[in-house]
């Protein structure tokens, strides 16, 4: 006896099906902290650049390595973590002048979409810095995917940042006699580092 199913319930496994096939094309990354940098580099009294990172961060990255523009990466940095390799500075930069890191503990991002141009690929998401979340658009590329000699699959990224510090309540703003700015706003950001496949 030939059995027939139902229109809508064929219609129904399809979609779980095609559900599922999207699901595992896309595999999970955490951020490896020993192999990656979240840094900063902002003019002091113009002539110079200072550099700075942050060392407490996490992030995470569902890669789709058939169609990259179905990925998707979350990150988080603890504001407290700051260091540009001067005490005096780094309590300066934790205090309300700039990261204010009693109220504000964290800067977050999250993305909304990844899309290739004509120059590389651009993930756009929502960076939030002392409660003011702006869209960023952050030229970004794979550098590569690698098993390592203890089986662990690793993906390799590189991924840069210019921003408006004013733009999101950073306001120091403390001028020279000339009438320059001692800590610029504009900053420049620098992501590069490895992720480590879960699961």
């Amino acid at each position: 006896m030939r059995i027939m199913m139902p229109v809508h319930y064929l219609v129904a496994v399809f979609t779980s099906l095609c559900f599922v096939s999207g699901a595992l094309a896309a595999d999970v990354y955490v951020t490896d902290p020993s192999h990656t940098q979240v840094g900063f580099t902002v003019r002091h009294f113009v002539i110079a650049k200072v550099r700075g990172k942050f060392k407490d961060f996490t992030g995470t990255i569902t890669y789709d390595e058939n169609d990259v523009t179905k990925s998707s990466v979350k990150g988080t940095i603890k504001t407290a973590s700051i260091d540009t390799d001067h005490q005096k500075r780094d309590d300066h930069l934790r205090s309300p002048d700039f990261f204010d890191v009693a109220n504000y503990p964290e800067i977050t991002f999250v993305s909304k979409r990844v899309e290739k141009r004509q120059d590389g690929l651009m993930l756009i998401g929502d960076l939030t810095i002392r409660a003011v979340t702006k869209e960023v658009a952050i030229p970004f590329m794979i550098t590569g995917k690698i098993v390592d000699p203890s089986g662990k699959t690793r993906l390799g990224f590189e991924g840069n940042l210019r921003i408006n510090r004013q733009e999101y309540g950073v306001s120091y703003n403390k001028t020279m006699d000339n009438g320059g700015l001692i800590v610029s706003d504009t900053v420049d950001i620098e992501l590069i580092g490895e992720a480590i496949k879960q699961g």
